[in-house]
């Protein structure tokens, strides 16, 4: 290949990237006062007004970091950790229109990025030594090893349908425009509708942090900058999973040409967030908390109808 077209190729790679973490950042805290705002009125509150996540974050970030020379490296590393994975896989899932990384990765690094992300929380609780730090690290833990797997499932089925662990291809949704939707996808998307919560941390399954009791739960020994990755971290994973979301199991009119239809589609993919965001909402705001047992059975019982689906997938169904 030529060398101003590898250029001209990476350039367009980085550029997509960059816009891709932009729109991300920008939507983000939008998203989350759009949550705080549907809650209020769903509970006759006038609520705060809808920027407010943005002077939060702001007010956090102009906050003095305060370190003790004895404070652990994890715990000074694990907050920019944690939001540059979500970053990076904001570069690896499409934004409405093509992902930046568009080819260069499969579904194991997907799995492996946001399972990493929620490591980091995991570690910024174990590494602050607080009591309720490690209570909420420990219900941390046990949703995670619950949890994951059922995502980890869901881009398995989609890639034994595919033919292909790519993830360009598990996410571009031909099997579903070109074939509909098979047994075993019907069966994912029952499975991922009711486990949504809990990947995006929301009522009822906002278990390891659980302000009622454990105030911030692995966070509550953070302020300052530091809270503020972290909780730009946990805005920006509402964003990121709503777009798996759509891009997996909603995925029609993803094969439209640019520009002038490219540029619908990109209007209707972001439509597409802003209700899987209000459904997250509405479901947060009329459900009671679980305790983590549960939590913990609920997951495991979502667990065995997904490998059922697995099985499924495996026969072509």
């Amino acid at each position: 290949m030529d060398g101003s077209l590898i250029w001209s190729s990476v350039a367009w790679r980085i550029l997509g990237g960059v816009l891709n973490v932009g729109i991300v950042l920008l939507v983000a805290p939008l998203c989350q006062g759009v949550l705080r705002k549907v809650t209020a009125r769903v509970q006759s509150r006038q609520g705060p007004p809808l920027l407010q996540p943005y002077f939060d974050l702001l007010k956090l970030l102009g906050k003095e970091d305060i370190e003790s020379g004895e404070t652990p490296l994890m715990q000074r590393f694990a907050a920019y950790l944690s939001l540059a994975t979500v970053l990076t896989v904001a570069c690896l899932v499409p934004m409405g229109f093509v992902a930046p990384m568009n080819g260069v990765a499969d579904i194991i690094l997907l799995i492996y990025l946001l399972t990493l992300c929620g490591i980091c929380t995991l570690l910024a609780g174990l590494a602050a030594g607080s009591t309720y730090s490690l209570v909420g690290a420990s219900r941390e833990m046990m949703s995670m090893i619950a949890l994951e797997p059922l995502l980890a499932i869901a881009l398995i089925v989609g890639a034994v349908h595919m033919g292909s662990f790519r993830l360009d291809t598990v996410l571009n949704g031909s099997v579903y425009e070109t074939n509909g939707i098979p047994w075993s996808g019907l069966i994912m998307l029952a499975v991922m509708i009711l486990s949504f919560q809990a990947f995006v941390q929301r009522l009822p399954f906002d278990i390891a942090e659980a302000e009622t009791e454990l105030m911030e739960g692995p966070l509550m020994e953070y302020s300052g900058p530091k809270l503020a990755l972290f909780k730009y971290a946990q805005m920006a994973k509402l964003v990121i999973y709503s777009a798996l979301f759509v891009r997996m199991f909603v995925p029609w009119g993803s094969q439209l040409a640019f520009p002038l239809a490219g540029l619908l589609f990109w209007v209707m993919f972001w439509a597409k967030v802003f209700v899987v965001v209000l459904l997250v909402t509405l479901v947060a705001a009329t459900h009671a908390r679980y305790r983590i047992d549960q939590a913990i059975r609920f997951f495991a019982s979502l667990f065995v109808v997904a490998l059922g689906a697995l099985v499924l997938a495996s026969y072509g169904h």
